[in-house]
C-alpha cells in the first residue's frame, strides 16, 4: 500500500474540464477502481459501505468521472450536497481564497467575519420576518443535535415529536429520532430517550387531507405525551430518506399552529430539501411555513462540511455562553465557500434553475409511469423528485413495496453511466437529486437509461 496518491489518480485530477456527457469506456467498475477496493476493503471500516464501488478522480458540473476515464450522470449529488453543481468555480475561489488567509482559529476563541457572514444570509433567507440568530455546526445530524437542545433548553421540557418515515442522522439522539432501524441504528444502543414518533401524511398511501392528517399527528401526540412535556416537532418538509414524501396541503401550518398555541418549538429540518433544491431557498416555503427553528447543511457550502441551526433571537439566545459550538463549527473555508453559494443562488437564478428541472424531469417520469404499472407515483418539488415502486397491478389498490425492482434499476442504470439513489423506508423509491447545473440533455439521456432498465425486468 502507498502513501500517497498514485500516478493515474493525480493525473486525472489535473487533466482537462470535464465534458457534460455521459461515457463508458470500461466494464463497471473498471480494474483501477476494482484496484482501490481491495485497498478500501483492507483499511477502511465495512460499516463505511459504498452504493456504487467506482471511485472518483474528477468531477465537474453534473458528471462525476472515475480513475478509469468512465464519466456518469450525477442524479445523487453527494445526496444532495453539490446542489449548484461540482466545483463550481466561484465556490472554488472563495474556498482557494480562503485558504490563503486563515484556515482556522476557532470561532468560540478569535471570530472572523466569514462566520458571521453566513448567519447574516440565513438570516435573510429563511422564512420569516423577525430577528433571528445561527449557530454553526459541522454536519446535518449536528445541526438536528443542536436544534433539539435550543429548543429544550428554552422551554424548560424534555420531550422531542418526531414523525414517521423520518430521518435525521446517526448520532445517538437522531438514531433514536429515525423512522427506519436497519442499517442506521441496528445494534448500536440504548439511545436517547423523549422521542415520540406520530404518523405523518403521506398522501399515497393515507389518502387523507392535510386537515385529517394533522388531527391524527396532533391527536397521537396530546395522547400519548401531552404538548406540555414536549419541546420541539422536528419535520422535513419534504421528508428525505422516508422517500421525499410531500405533504397534503394544509398539514405542516396545521401542524405549526398547533405548536405555536401550545408553546412547542416548531423545527424545519430543511437538511436536504433547503438551500435552492425545491425552487425555493427553503422547502418551508411552499407550504407557507414559518419555522422557529430551521436546520441547513448539505448544498450550503458546495461540498464543504457545514450546518447550521438558524431562528428566532429569543430562542436561539436561551442557551448559556459556552453552551453552543465546537471546535470546527464554522470553519473558515466552509463559511468562505457558503458565502458563494448564496451568491450564485442568485447571480445565477439557480432558483429558477430548480424550476426548470422539475419541467423536464417530472413530465418524462410521469410519461414512464404512464408506460409501467410498478411506478405507483411521481412526486417532490423543484430538483428533489422521486418515483415509488410498487407490485405489478398493485399501484391503485395494495400499493405493495415492490424494493426489488429499485435495487435492478439503479444497478442497471449504473452499469450505463447514470448514479440514482434509493429511498423509502421500505427500500422502494428511486430519488432524483441533480444538481441545478444539470442540463435538459443530460436529464434526457439519463431517463431514457431509466427507460431501458425499466423495460428490462
Amino acid at each position: 500500500m502507498t502513501d500517497t496518491l498514485t500516478p493515474s489518480v493525480t493525473q486525472a485530477a489535473s487533466s482537462s474540464p470535464v465534458e457534460q456527457v455521459r461515457r463508458i469506456v470500461t466494464e463497471i467498475p473498471g480494474p483501477r477502481s476494482r484496484e482501490l477496493q481491495e485497498r478500501r476493503n483492507a483499511v477502511v471500516s465495512s460499516g463505511v459501505s459504498s452504493v456504487l464501488p467506482v471511485f472518483i478522480a474528477r468531477a465537474h458540473g453534473g458528471i462525476v468521472v472515475d480513475v478509469d476515464g468512465n464519466q456518469f450522470i450525477d442524479l445523487g449529488a453527494g445526496i444532495g450536497v453539490t446542489t449548484i453543481g461540482h466545483t463550481d468555480q466561484a465556490v472554488v475561489e472563495a474556498a482557494a481564497g480562503q485558504l490563503n488567509d486563515v484556515i482556522h482559529t476557532l470561532f468560540t476563541i478569535t471570530p472572523y467575519e466569514e462566520y458571521v457572514r453566513v448567519a447574516e444570509l440565513l438570516a435573510e433567507h429563511t422564512p420569516g420576518d423577525f430577528a433571528k440568530k445561527t449557530v454553526l455546526v459541522n454536519s446535518g445530524a449536528e445541526a438536528v443535535e443542536n436544534g433539539v437542545k435550543i429548543a429544550r433548553k428554552y422551554t424548560g421540557r424534555p420531550g422531542v415529536a418526531v414523525l414517521e418515515h423520518a430521518y435525521h442522522g446517526r448520532t445517538n439522539l437522531t438514531m433514536a429520532m429515525n423512522f427506519k432501524a436497519a442499517p442506521y441504528s441496528t445494534g448500536f444502543g440504548p439511545f436517547a430517550g423523549d422521542i415520540y414518533r406520530a404518523p405523518n401524511s403521506y398522501p399515497y398511501h393515507d389518502g387523507l387531507s392535510g386537515a385529517a392528517a394533522a388531527k391524527r399527528t396532533i391527536d397521537y401526540l396530546e395522547k400519548t405525551v401531552g404538548a406540555s412535556d414536549l419541546a420541539c416537532l422536528v419535520v422535513e418538509p419534504i421528508q428525505g430518506e422516508g422517500g421525499f414524501i410531500v405533504p397534503a396541503d394544509g398539514y405542516l401550518p396545521a401542524l405549526q399552529e398547533w405548536c405555536t398555541a401550545t408553546g412547542i418549538v416548531f423545527i424545519a429540518d430543511e437538511i436536504q430539501s433547503g438551500m435552492a433544491r425545491t425552487g425555493a431557498y427553503f422547502a418551508s416555503e411552499h407550504f407557507g411555513l414559518v419555522p422557529d427553528l430551521v436546520l441547513t447543511a448539505k448544498g450550503i457550502a458546495g461540498g464543504l462540511p457545514l450546518a447550521g441551526v438558524t431562528g428566532r433571537a429569543e430562542i436561539m439566545d436561551a442557551s448559556q455562553p459556552g453552551g453552543l459550538g465546537g471546535t470546527f463549527g464554522g470553519n473558515p473555508v466552509a463559511a468562505a465557500a457558503a458565502v458563494a453559494v448564496f451568491e450564485q443562488i442568485e447571480s445565477s437564478g439557480l432558483l429558477a434553475e430548480a424550476a426548470r428541472i422539475e419541467n423536464t424531469l417530472r413530465p418524462a417520469l410521469e410519461r414512464l409511469a404512464a408506460k409501467y404499472d410498478i411506478i405507483g407515483e411521481v412526486r417532490g418539488r423543484g430538483a428533489m423528485l422521486a418515483v415509488e415502486l410498487v407490485q405489478p397491478g398493485t399501484r391503485d389498490t395494495t400499493k405493495e413495496p415492490n424494493p426489488a425492482a429499485v435495487t435492478a434499476v439503479t444497478a442497471a442504470a449504473a452499469q450505463q453511466g447514470v448514479i440514482v439513489l434509493t429511498a423509502g423506508s421500505y427500500g422502494n423509491v428511486i430519488r432524483f437529486l441533480p444538481s441545478l447545473a444539470v442540463s435538459d440533455e443530460l436529464i434526457a439521456d439519463a431517463v431514457s437509461v431509466i427507460d431501458d432498465a425499466l423495460a428490462a425486468l
